[in-house]
C-alpha cells in the first residue's frame, strides 16, 4: 500500500516578510499620497507636486529600510542573548533546566509523569532547541531577520509610493488632489484585502481599517496644505 506524505504549510511561516511588506506598502501609499494631496491643496504646480512625491518615495524607502533593520536587529540581539543564557544554564544546571522544561509541559496540560518523560527525551535530542522554542518562544519560523525585514519594507514602500506618484503624473492638473486621494483609497483597500487573504484574516475588517487611516492621513494633510499654503 502506497503511503502519501501530508505536508502542511502554515501562515505563521509568512509572518517575517508579510508584516514588513504590508507596513512598507501601506506607508508608501499613505505618506506619498498625503504629501501629494497636501501640496496640491496648496495650489502648487505639477512640477512641485511630482518633486515632492519623488523625494518622499526615496526618503521614505530609505527610512523604512533603516528603521526596520535597526528595530528587528534589536529583537534579534535580544533573542541571541536569551539563547546564549540558556546555553550557559544548560551547561551548568542541566537538571534544573530539565525540571523547568517539564514544568512548562505540565502547565500546558500534560501529567507530571508524561511531562518529565517528554522533557527528558527532548533534552536528549536537542536541549537548547527545546528551551529556545518552548521557554523563550524562539524558532526558525518566527525568529527575527533584520535584512529580510529591511529590504522587504524598502521595496514595498517604493512600490506603494509609486502608485500615487504615477496617478499624479497622469491626473488632470486641476483635479490632482481628488484623483490621487480617490485612487489611493482604492489601492489601500486592495492592499488590506490582499494582506488579509495572505495572512488568513477577515478581509472586510482589514480593508476598512487600512482605508480609514489612509483617508484620515490624507484629509489632515489636505487641511494643512489648504490653510497654510505649504506642506508641513
Amino acid at each position: 500500500m502506497s503511503r502519501s506524505t501530508h505536508l502542511e504549510r502554515h501562515r505563521t511561516e509568512r509572518i517575517g516578510w508579510l508584516r514588513a511588506a504590508v507596513l512598507g506598502a501601506n506607508d508608501g501609499i499613505v505618506s506619498t499620497a498625503s504629501l501629494i494631496v497636501g501640496v496640491a491643496a496648496a495650489h502648487a504646480g505639477r512640477g512641485e507636486i511630482l518633486l515632492t512625491g519623488v523625494a518622499g518615495l526615496v526618503a521614505g524607502a530609505m527610512s523604512m529600510a533603516a528603521g526596520e533593520y535597526v528595530s528587528v536587529s534589536s529583537q534579534a540581539d535580544t533573542e541571541h542573548a536569551d539563547v546564549a543564557r540558556e546555553r550557559d544554564e544548560l551547561a551548568t544546571q542541566p537538571e534544573f533546566e530539565r525540571r523547568e522544561l517539564a514544568a512548562i509541559y505540565v502547565a500546558r496540560g500534560l501529567t507530571p509523569e508524561l511531562a518529565t518523560q517528554v522533557a527528558g527525551q527532548l533534552t536528549a535530542h536537542d536541549a537548547l532547541g527545546a528551551h529556545a522554542r518552548d521557554e523563550l518562544g524562539v524558532s526558525d519560523v518566527l525568529s527575527a531577520r533584520p535584512v529580510q525585514a529591511g529590504l522587504t519594507s524598502a521595496a514595498t514602500f517604493a512600490v506603494g509610493a509609486s502608485l500615487p506618484l504615477i496617478t499624479a503624473l497622469v491626473a488632470p492638473a486641476t483635479h490632482v488632489a481628488a484623483v490621487v486621494a480617490g485612487t489611493s483609497l482604492v489601492f489601500l483597500t486592495a492592499l488590506g484585502a490582499l494582506s488579509a487573504r495572505t495572512g488568513g484574516a477577515p478581509v472586510l475588517r482589514a480593508s476598512v481599517r487600512v482605508a480609514f487611516w489612509g483617508a484620515l492621513a490624507m484629509g489632515l494633510t489636505a487641511v494643512v496644505g489648504r490653510l497654510f499654503g505649504a506642506v508641513v
